[in-house]
């Protein structure tokens, strides 16, 4: 299992969702990616699109300014 961490911040909507996008089709089922965002939109958009293709959320939090949303990529 590999565990990676994106940054998206001063990215706005629809921007964060694509980076997950193309950063998960560059990992395996099994890695986690923890997505860093400054777009608050973030904690419903990433976890949408994640539970619309097949990903699994760990865990979403809010940190001072940060937005952090962690994915662990399905499929297989």
């Amino acid at each position: 299992m590999n565990r990676e961490t994106l940054d998206c911040q001063r990215l706005l909507c629809p921007m964060p969702v694509i980076r997950v996008q193309n950063k998960v089709l560059q990992m395996h089922p099994g890695d986690v990616l923890e997505a860093v965002c400054t777009d608050p939109g973030a904690l419903n958009d990433i976890p949408a699109w994640s539970r619309i293709n097949g990903h699994e959320v760990l865990e979403t939090r809010a940190e001072n300014d940060l937005y952090i949303v962690v994915v662990r990529i399905g499929g297989g």
